[in-house]
């Protein structure tokens, strides 16, 4: 089974908990919420496309977390 490279950010946004998820090989950004409901959904980005998003993320404040990391550890 091959591992996917996978990157999890989550910021504060306007009072309220955000997670992303991203991976740049299937081209895909998922946002969530603090109740993790779906609240945008991209597919079919490019790799450009999906590092351009992430770097928007971070102007947010974003922090990326490790796969294995603690919920809430960053805050």
């Amino acid at each position: 089974m091959a591992t996917r490279k996978v990157n999890i950010w989550m910021w504060i946004q306007n009072g309220k908990i955000l997670k992303a998820i991203s991976s740049e090989e299937e081209g895909t950004i998922k946002i969530f919420d603090e109740c993790d409901n779906l609240i945008l959904k991209r597919t079919g980005l490019t790799r450009f496309q999906v590092k351009q998003i992430e770097i928007n993320i971070i102007k947010y404040g974003a922090k990326k977390l490790d796969k294995h990391a603690e919920p809430f550890r960053f805050l």
